[in-house]
């Protein structure tokens, strides 16, 4: 076996070894988040987050937030939203802030929150417990 077939054989290890013990990889981050919305509001909610309005869908990849996902049901006659998403990244506060100040952010929840009520003590969107997850 020649060198450059060692040292290829060598780096498909390291990278799968890597891949399965997460020594060099950091934890995915998984968020669940409850918020109640206005059932006037159901269908403008529902066009601003259709697939073909870009939105701010590349914003969300550039701070690290993956497999996004909004689901909407009504609950004792009130409209609910329950959203979940994965965040990749290495520091969590640091984009959080930075997605925070991006204009496009901005605008995008200046049209978004008044179509949302808050859950009591909350201000927008209230962050739900994790009790299970199955890989």
């Amino acid at each position: 076996m020649n060198n450059k077939i060692k040292i290829g054989c060598l780096a498909s290890l390291f990278t799968a070894v890597v891949g399965v013990t997460g020594c060099v990889s950091h934890p995915v981050k998984r968020m669940g988040e409850v918020v109640g919305i206005k059932e006037e509001n159901i269908a403008r909610y529902k066009q601003l987050h259709a697939d073909s309005n870009p939105g701010v869908r590349d914003l969300l990849t550039k701070y690290h937030m993956k497999n996004f996902s909004i689901y909407l049901q009504k609950i004792d006659g009130k409209w609910y939203e329950f959203k979940y998403w994965e965040y990749t990244g290495k520091d969590y506060e640091s984009d959080m802030a930075g997605i925070a100040k991006e204009p496009r952010t901005i605008e995008w929840l200046k049209v978004c929150d008044p179509m949302q009520i808050p859950l009591p003590g909350a201000k927008s969107w209230k962050n739900m417990e994790r009790v299970y997850f199955n890989k």
